[in-house]
């Protein structure tokens, strides 16, 4: 049995982190599973899921926490929290848990005493910042139909919107029409509205933002007119949590999501943003492992 160990989770919409570390933050084992979402899959799948990350993480060895923390997908509310804490009182009765959304998990691995902002941008977008005092703050991470600005979603939605237009005379031509017939082998641009209505999915829009992200580094004028878009976009949300929050100075930023991270011209256009905008975003961390984010608040139980 591993005993006297920390459990960190990291539960997005289409997969799951557990890390496994000593009282230091030392990872022993990670381990991962498909989503845990449970307003998606429901809890008991949700449940299964969890337990498939922990027991991958700890090589199928029984577990026995000194702390536990899970940074879920859709857990903001005190009601879909409850139905998370169910779980870890089942499987870990008395143990001290923390249970919260993946943005704070960001903001705990990206930002050297914890405070400052998060950007989180992958198939949507929100920011999240949280000040010395543990006021918090988020702007956007509405939804694709209400928001997500600058996000995958919002970028690949931009991309076709640009290709439409092109193809009617209704705006300039770009490569993106080559590029995106190609990618879904599709014949000429109308048969774009078959196919879009019909047969995508919202990550299949958004995993278009590394198709424009091609173009634009080709010299393609309309593509990297989307990316600057996309980067002003999430500058603006920073700018509007700092606001609430009254952050002066240097601001720790934690970067995390698939489009801010290997997306190099929107995180060229963002931070240029941020710096027009007055903005002082410093350090700049890229996050490629939230989960550690968990790992840190569940020391913090200790």
């Amino acid at each position: 049995m591993l005993s006297d160990i920390l459990i960190g989770i990291d539960g997005g919409g289409s997969k799951t982190t557990a890390l496994i570390a000593d009282r230091d933050g030392n990872i022993l084992g990670r381990g991962m599973a498909g989503t845990s979402n449970y307003l998606v899959i429901g809890a008991e799948a949700a449940y299964a899921a969890l337990d498939a990350a922990v027991a991958a993480a700890a090589g199928g060895r029984a577990v026995s926490p000194a702390a536990l923390c899970l940074g879920m997908a859709g857990a903001a509310r005190p009601a879909d929290q409850a139905v998370l804490r169910a779980w870890a009182d089942a499987r870990y009765p008395g143990v001290p848990v923390v249970i919260t959304h993946d943005a704070r998990l960001a903001l705990a691995a990206g930002t050297p005493e914890g405070w400052g902002v998060a950007v989180l941008c992958g198939t949507g977008s929100m920011v999240y910042g949280e000040d010395a005092h543990g006021q918090v703050a988020r702007a956007d991470g509405w939804g694709y139909l209400l928001g997500d600005d600058g996000s995958g979603y919002a970028i690949g939605r931009a991309a076709l919107r640009a290709v439409a237009r092109a193809a009617d005379g209704r705006g300039p031509q770009t490569a993106l029409t080559e590029a995106i017939l190609d990618h879904w082998s599709l014949a000429q641009p109308q048969d774009l509205i078959g196919h879009v209505y019909k047969s995508t999915q919202c990550a299949d829009i958004a995993a278009l933002a590394a198709l424009v992200q091609a173009v634009a580094l080709q010299g393609d004028a309309v593509a990297e007119a989307i990316l600057q878009d996309a980067g002003r976009e999430l500058a603006i949300a920073v700018d509007a949590v700092v606001r609430r929050l009254a952050l002066t100075g240097a601001i720790p930023c934690a970067l995390t999501g698939s489009v801010i991270l290997r997306g190099q011209s929107v995180r060229a256009a963002f931070v240029a943003a941020t710096i027009e905008r007055g903005l002082m975003l410093s350090p700049l961390t890229p996050v490629h492992e939230p989960a550690q984010g968990a790992i840190r608040l569940a020391r913090g139980l200790l």
